[in-house]
Order: C-alpha cells, then sequence, then structure tokens
C-alpha cells in the first residue's frame, strides 16, 4: 500500500510541503533540553537567542540544507515561512531569496512572512511592509499580537493590497479555549477574503464539542477557508486536565474532508527547538495523518500531499 501511494504521488508531481520554517531548521543544537521542554510561547522568546547572531550566511545555510533534505524525500515544491522583524531584521528573507533563485527551476520555494514580533506596532510593521512586494504569501501569528483582532486587521488588509493569499497560524495549544479559527472566519467575511486564506494547524477544534466542530466547519466551507495540517508538530503536546472529546492532537482532517474542505499537508519546524528530532520527511508526516485520522482513502492521502497543498500555496 505504501508502495503505490508513493507512485502515486510521485505521479501527481510530487509531494508539496505547505507549511515549514527552513530559516530555523537544524538550529536545535542551539538550546538545552530543558529549554526544548519548554512552552511554545516561551520558546518563540528563546528562539531570539539564536536570531541575534545569526548572519544571512547562517540563514542561507539553513534554508538551503533545508532545500536539499526536501528533494531527498521527494518534495518538489514547499512553502516556508521565515522572519521578518526588529531582531531579524532582513537577514533570513535576503536568504530566502538568495537560496530561492538558487534553486529555481530545480526546485520551487515559496517565501511568506512569519510575524513573530507582530504587526500592530508601528516599527514591526514597518520592517515587513518592506518586503510584501518581495514575498510570495503573507503570513499570520496572531497571538503574537495583544490583540489578535487587530492583528488580524493589519494582515489581511495587506493581502487585499497585494493580492496575495493569506496563511494564518491558529488554535495551536489544543485547548476549548482558543477560538481562533471562528475569529479568523469571521474576520474573512468583514475584509471580503472568501477562498484567498488558510489556517495552519486548527488544533483546537478537536478539543471542542462535535456540535461546535460541525458549526465551524459549515462556516469555514462558507468562506472556502482551507487548512494546512502538520502532524508531527502537534503529536507531542502536553497532556492536559480538560475534559474534552476524546482526540489526537492532530487537526481534524478526516472531518474536514468530508464536508469538502481543502486541507494541505505541512512539516512544520525541522531540527530546531521546537522539533529537535523533526526532518521534514513528509510520507511520515502522511502516514502519521492517515493513522492519526483513520483516512485510508487512497486518493484523498494523495490529493492532501500534492494537489490540495499546491492549491494552497499557489
Amino acid at each position: 500500500m505504501i508502495k503505490k501511494l508513493k507512485r502515486a504521488i510521485i505521479q501527481n508531481g510530487g509531494f508539496v510541503n505547505a507549511h515549514a520554517h527552513f530559516d530555523r531548521s537544524y538550529t536545535a543544537n542551539q538550546f538545552s533540553e530543558k529549554q526544548k521542554m519548554m512552552h511554545l510561547h516561551e520558546k518563540w522568546k528563546l528562539n531570539d537567542i539564536y536570531k541575534k547572531s545569526a548572519s544571512v550566511n547562517c540563514y542561507k545555510q539553513n534554508i538551503v540544507d533545508s532545500i536539499n533534505t526536501q528533494i531527498s524525500f521527494g518534495v518538489k515544491t514547499a512553502c516556508t515561512f521565515i522572519d521578518i522583524d526588529s531582531l531579524t531584521l532582513d537577514a533570513a528573507v535576503v536568504a530566502a531569496c538568495h537560496a530561492k533563485e538558487e534553486y529555481k527551476g530545480i526546485f520551487d520555494l515559496k517565501i511568506a512572512c512569519q510575524t513573530i514580533k507582530g504587526v500592530t506596532s508601528k516599527k514591526e510593521k514597518r520592517i515587513i511592509e518592506m518586503w510584501l512586494d518581495t514575498i510570495d504569501i503573507i503570513g499570520s501569528l496572531p497571538a503574537a499580537d495583544i490583540s489578535s483582532e487587530k492583528h488580524l486587521d493589519v494582515v489581511m488588509n495587506w493581502a487585499k493590497d497585494t493580492g496575495k493569499r493569506l496563511h494564518v497560524h491558529v488554535d495551536q495549544l489544543n485547548t476549548p479555549e482558543e477560538k481562533e479559527t471562528e475569529m479568523l472566519i469571521n474576520h474573512i467575511i468583514k475584509h471580503g477574503l472568501e477562498g484567498r486564506v488558510t489556517a495552519v494547524h486548527g488544533l483546537s477544534l478537536a478539543a471542542h464539542s462535535k456540535k461546535y466542530r460541525e458549526r465551524i466547519y459549515s462556516m469555514a466551507k462558507d468562506v472556502d477557508l482551507s487548512f494546512i495540517s502538520c502532524p508531527s508538530a502537534w503529536i507531542d503536546h502536553p497532556r492536559r486536565e480538560d475534559l474534552v472529546p476524546s482526540h489526537n492532537a492532530i487537526t481534524p482532517v478526516d472531518e474536514m474532508i468530508k464536508r469538502g474542505i481543502t486541507v494541505g499537508l505541512g512539516s512544520d519546524n525541522i531540527n530546531d527547538i521546537y522539533k529537535p528530532y523533526s526532518d521534514g520527511d513528509m510520507m511520515f508526516e502522511l502516514r502519521l495523518l492517515l493513522e492519526a485520522c483513520k483516512i485510508y482513502d487512497h486518493d484523498q492521502l494523495v490529493k492532501i500531499a500534492t494537489e490540495n497543498s499546491r492549491k494552497i500555496i499557489s
């Protein structure tokens, strides 16, 4: 079955990695074991330790090594979020642009801005706006700002002004307290961006009641919101004591595809403080997804790994 699946993926143009962070790849050895175990929001700050000393050449080496590894795994196209902020300045995005040009015709690299320092301050907003014409996709991390709603207003205005797609990190903590996907959908309607937005992760949906999930799926379908699942990025989510529906810490892809929602596949982080043992193998990501969500439909799996992911980052 696996050989058949691999052949079909190759015949359909090869794997597409719809979400990654290549500028941080292979930096895991910069951090202690204790730091690697810290909460996601703490890791956002700890990653600054590396960024303070990283040069354009450092970032380029991370990105080039990532591309070469992806090629070895049969990936033909990938979208990488790249940090653009007051600490990194333009070092990482310049490196990404150089790597993109160097591998032109060999590997199709799409670049999205990672808004790790937020977008509502004038300083951070101005730095990212300098690169809006260069990047391929507007990236977003609403939780990076005090007001997630104001954050979404900024990035959605960028998407409207540039005509580019918007990829938004939402619902990453696997808790029913999060309702970021719903907030995202409401902002899509507010800004008239139907069919142009993708939600990255969406884990917390699975922690909600079936009634709530069904409502969100219906809303997502109405605004043509697509999703990217990065299975290994969140399977290690620590246990919680919330009383929630029994579920895996993975985007509920099985429910989404049954309702006609487009879902793609990503690796997220590779060998960094977030995922020190991840190697970016997209077949591993696909197998983890199909096992966790019990998706045994061959054609759907091929679409998720290729066609859907390609559409989401085009």
